[in-house]
């Protein structure tokens, strides 16, 4: 198992177009990381530099401690050890699926170049589909090829820029499962790129966020999720209820708010006018009682597995979105109650909730 450091990289397309400013980015060995972010902060470049196809303008990417990247040192992409699943895999059309996956087993000999070819298509589920062209597999069957293709070699490190954006949603999930499964069983340190908040969640091990060019957070999906770095992760990476709130005397791990006071994760240190973070699942709707934090439910999204209500809570200047997990009891216009449960995440700037998405 080898790792990836990447240091301080920096890489700009002209005077005015930076698009890394000093990124920082470690991924253990064996492990499988997620970089995520909105178009244009910068997680592809970073990609196509690890990968060998753009040169940095400062800063090193190293792998195992082999420095690929760096001042004075620039390793060819072929001589890398990296190996790469572009979007849509991207086979080559005139070759059978056994000879797109043996593409990059130069210099090795034939017997052992057809058991490895097999053993690559036995980890992906396609054993037997060695004889088949490209266009006679599906979209799920080519990004699995792709993948078998990559891992053939015996990369130290695999980059999947993208590689499930072209599949319907009910595809991707299970070829999701599959190209995690067998990065797994061979130990290879892997990067996935994705804008899919949700895909990374789901599928890595780290999850780094990169916002203008640097890593605005970086952990596992966990800590991520229910502890944000700040306001604008908290709502890149999921639906979060953002909340203007006081906190009580210090020491004390409770806040004031307009959904009623809340339990906070930590004692905040600092000021304690600040900013509550909520998850939609966090709410509960409740009967309108009186005494109790009440609203009027404007909006009803139904996913199948739950629904999303909107409610309009008086002293907020944003309504709050509460996941419900069946059939919402009240429908648009009517009123309810809303209950906070768990405990919330507390960040002192005093941020408008509107800003936050």
């Amino acid at each position: 198992m080898t790792d990836l450091q990447i240091k301080g990289l920096v890489k700009a397309y002209g005077p005015e177009a930076a698009v890394l400013d000093g990124l920082d980015l470690t991924v253990p060995g064996g492990a499988l990381a997620a970089v995520l972010g909105p178009s244009g902060c910068g997680k592809t470049t970073m990609l196509r530099i690890v990968a060998g196809f753009l040169r940095p303008d400062a800063g090193s990417v190293a792998v195992g401690g082999r420095v690929l990247s760096g001042p004075g040192a620039h390793i060819a992409p072929e001589r890398r050890r990296v190996g790469i699943v572009p979007q849509e895999g991207a086979l080559f059309p005139h070759l059978s699926v056994a000879r797109n996956v043996a593409y990059g087993l130069s210099g090795v000999d034939r017997t052992a170049r057809r058991a490895r070819v097999e053993k690559m298509l036995e980890l992906v589920g396609l054993a037997g589909y060695g004889e088949r062209m490209p266009h006679e597999l599906s979209g799920g069957q080519q990004q699995r090829i792709a993948l078998a293709r990559a891992l053939a070699p015996e990369p130290q490190l695999v980059l999947l820029d993208e590689p499930f954006n072209a599949l319907d949603s009910a595809l991707r999930a299970g070829v999701r499962d599959d190209v995690r499964a067998a990065l797994r069983a061979t130990g290879a340190t892997a990067v996935l790129v994705t804008h899919d908040q949700q895909e990374a969640l789901s599928t890595a091990d780290l999850v780094a966020v990169v916002r203008d060019g640097r890593i605005a957070q970086c952990g596992t999906p966990e800590d991520v999720y229910h502890r944000p770095a700040d306001p604008w992760v908290a709502g890149f990476v999921g639906d979060a209820v953002l909340v203007s709130g006081t906190a009580d005397a210090a020491g004390a791990a409770t806040a004031a708010t307009a959904l009623g006071r809340v339990p906070l994760a930590a004692a905040p240190a600092g000021p304690r006018e600040g900013l509550v973070l909520l998850r939609p699942e966090q709410l509960r709707l409740t009967d309108a009682a009186p005494g109790e934090t009440c609203g009027t439910v404007t909006d009803v999204r139904f996913y199948g597995h739950d629904a999303m209500a909107t409610v309009t809570v008086e002293g907020l200047d944003a309504p709050v979105d509460v996941r419900v997990p069946g059939p919402v009891p009240v429908r648009p216009g009517g009123r309810t109650g809303i209950q906070v449960t768990g405990e919330a995440t507390w960040h002192p700037a005093v941020v408008s909730p509107r800003a936050c998405g």
